[in-house]
C-alpha cells in the first residue's frame, strides 16, 4: 500500500504481529490450562473456545504449519496445505523438510533445530518444491511451548521471498499440461516408438557389428522425458565392476555438473549401486534422502548439486543377468515421476540390456 515507506510499513506490521503472537500465546495458555482442569472444574464454554481457536487457525489467511520437536508436521491451516500442494490430512504426519528444495534442506534443518533449542526465532529465505512446481519463499520459525506437551512445538509462517526471490537451482516453472491422462500416454508411447527405432537401426542391416548407440539413447531420454540420465555398465558378473558409461544432461547444466556426475563411481552410492546388486527398480517420486547418489568433490550431495526432485533408476537387464543400470532425474521445477513412468523405463532398459553386445570372454 505504502511502497515509498517499505521500511517504516514494515515495522509497523512486525509490531502488530509481535502484539498479535503474544495475544495467541496467551489464548494457548488458557486453553492447556482449561484442558489441564479436570472435566468437573472446567466452564461450560471451553469446547466451544477450543474449536473457536481451531477454526481461526484453519481459516487464518496466511500460511502456518505447526511442527513437532522433530519436524513433522502437527497441523496445518487450508492456505498452507494449498502452498505445499496437498490436502491437510495427507501433509499431517510428514516432514516438512520434505517439501523444501534439496539444496535448502541443510540450512533448514539447522535452524529448525535451532529454534526448538531455544536459540530465538528464526527468519530464512528458503524454497518450496513439490509435484512440478518450485517456489522461493520466506519461512519465520517459531517456538511454541505448552503446558501439555513434552516437547516444545514449532510454528513455522510463510510469506514472499524479502530479497525477490533469488534463483538458486532451476527456475520455477509455469503449471504444466502433464496431468492430462491423454498427454501422459501420447508422450509415452512417443518416447517408446523413439526408443525402438533407435535400437533397431544399431541393430538392422547396415547396423550389425555397430557398438549400441548408449549416448544416443541417453540423449533422447534426457531431451524428452527428464533432466539427467545416467548409463552404467557393467563388463563383469560382479557388480563392483560396473563403470559409468554415457552422462546426459539438459542444455543449461555447467560443466562442473557434468563432471561430477560422470565422476561418481556407481559402487559408492546406493543408487545405482542397489539396483545394480539386486536387479530391482527403485522409484522416489519425491526424494527424501539426498545422498543416494553419492556426493560430490566437496561433499555436497550430488542429488542437491543437480538441483534433483525426483528419480527413477531401472536394470538393463540382457539374457544372461543384469548389464547395467539406468537412473533417470527430474529436477525439482518438474512433474514427479510415477508408476506408469517405472513401466516404461523398466520396458526400454530391458530393450537396451538386450541389445548390448554379450560381456568380454
Amino acid at each position: 500500500m505504502y511502497p515509498d515507506d517499505g521500511q517504516s510499513t514494515a515495522e509497523a506490521a512486525l509490531a502488530e504481529l509481535e502484539y498479535a503472537e503474544r495475544l495467541l500465546g496467551e489464548a494457548g495458555s488458557q486453553l492447556a490450562q482449561a484442558h489441564a482442569d479436570p472435566p468437573e472444574q472446567r466452564r461450560q464454554g471451553d469446547d466451544g473456545d477450543r474449536a473457536l481457536l481451531r477454526a481461526m487457525f484453519t481459516e487464518l489467511s496466511v500460511p502456518v504449519v505447526l511442527l513437532d520437536h522433530e519436524g513433522y508436521i502437527r497441523r496445518i491451516n487450508n492456505v498452507g496445505a494449498a502452498r505445499l500442494g496437498s490436502g491437510p490430512g495427507y501433509l499431517t504426519g510428514k516432514p516438512f523438510v520434505h517439501f523444501v528444495d534439496l539444496r535448502r534442506r541443510a540450512a533448514m534443518r539447522s535452524w529448525l533445530a535451532a529454534v526448538v533449542r531455544g536459540d530465538g526465532d528464526a527468519d530464512l529465505e528458503s524454497r518450496l518444491a513439490q509435484r512440478g512446481w518450485a517456489e522461493d519463499v520466506h519461512l519465520t520459525l517459531t517456538r511454541v511451548e505448552l503446558p501439555t506437551e513434552p516437547n516444545p512445538l514449532v510454528l513455522v509462517a510463510m510469506s514472499p521471498p524479502m530479497n525477490g526471490g533469488e534463483e538458486e537451482g532451476p527456475a520455477p516453472l509455469e503449471t504444466e499440461v502433464e496431468d492430462q491422462v491423454v498427454v501422459l500416454a501420447a508422450r509415452r508411447l512417443d518416447v517408446l516408438t523413439r526408443m525402438t527405432r533407435l535400437l533397431l537401426r544399431s541393430a538392422g542391416p547396415g547396423g550389425a557389428g555397430k557398438p549400441l548407440a548408449l549416448t544416443d539413447a541417453a540423449g533422447l531420454l534426457a531431451d524428452s522425458y527428464a533432466d539427467w540420465v545416467i548409463v552404467d555398465v557393467c563388463d563383469l558378473p560382479d557388480p563392483r565392476a560396473a563403470r559409468r558409461a554415457v552422462v546426459a544432461g539438459p542444455p543449461d547444466a555447467t560443466g562442473e555438473q557434468r563432471e561430477e556426475v560422470s565422476g561418481a563411481a556407481p559402487e559408492d552410492a546406493d543408487i545405482p549401486g542397489e539396483v545394480l546388486g539386486r536387479g530391482q527398480s527403485l522409484l522416489f517420486p519425491l526424494i527424501e534422502e539426498e545422498g543416494v547418489l553419492g556426493r560430490a568433490s566437496s561433499g555436497a550431495p550430488l542429488l542437491s548439486v543437480l538441483g534433483a526432485g525426483s528419480l527413477l533408476s531401472v536394470p538393463l537387464r540382457g539374457s544372461r543377468g543384469v548389464r547395467g543400470a539406468l537412473t533417470l532425474i527430474r529436477r525439482s521445477n518438474r512433474g514427479s515421476f510415477r508408476l506408469a513412468d517405472l513401466g516404461l523405463i523398466e520396458e526400454i532398459g530391458e530393450h537396451i540390456g538386450l541389445a548390448l553386445p554379450p560381456r568380454p570372454e
